[in-house]
């Protein structure tokens, strides 16, 4: 599906406006905009991208804030952090084809949490992103969704910060929760 030529335009425009650090996104015809992340966000996002980055797979690079674009669905994402192929980085723009991402991250934003557990979660089911890890500094909690089938995930994994939690192929390790941080 493709997003509807009147709504690129709009969601061009509201992507050419916005302010440095905010995120524009595009779901069943809703234009989604977010303010920069708090840095309890970007220091949770650093200790995990360092964990990924020492099991990623060949050929797969770490990206954060790209826009996830599929053929399955008429919507436009935007990870915290993805995973895909390097080739892929030398295309134009800031636009990737969902269908090739390996996981998405997300640090749960305080002020709009329903996007990541419900938009995000129904969204990147459609757009068949194997996994989705979720990790929500408000209540220590991290969970990992796998086996996407139409508009939802089939498995979910809950952990506790403190905990591990198990990442599986192609990355295949034990994701440390120890030193993410809460929200106060």
């Amino acid at each position: 599906m493709i997003i509807d030529p009147q709504h690129r335009a709009l969601l061009e425009e509201a992507q050419r406006i916005a302010p440095k650090g905010v995120k524009v996104e595009y779901t069943d015809g809703t234009i989604i905009m977010q303010a920069p992340p708090t840095m309890i966000h970007q220091r949770n996002l650093l200790h995990l991208r360092r964990q990924f980055e020492a099991h990623e797979p060949d050929g797969f690079v770490p990206t954060e804030n790209t826009d996830l674009e599929s053929p399955h669905a008429a919507k436009l994402r935007n990870p915290d952090l993805a995973y895909l192929p390097e080739e892929v980085m030398e295309l134009e723009g800031n636009k990737a084809p969902a269908d090739l991402v390996l996981i998405t991250v997300e640090i749960v934003s305080p002020s709009n949490p329903e996007n990541d557990w419900v938009g995000k979660l129904r969204d990147y089911a459609v757009m068949r992103i194997p996994l989705y890890l979720i990790v929500d500094a408000r209540d220590s909690t991290v969970t990992l969704f796998s086996e996407p089938n139409h508009d939802r995930y089939h498995t979910r994994t809950d952990r506790k910060f403190g905990e591990t939690i198990r990442i599986p192929e192609p990355f295949g390790f034990d994701l440390d929760l120890s030193r993410l941080n809460p929200y106060a």
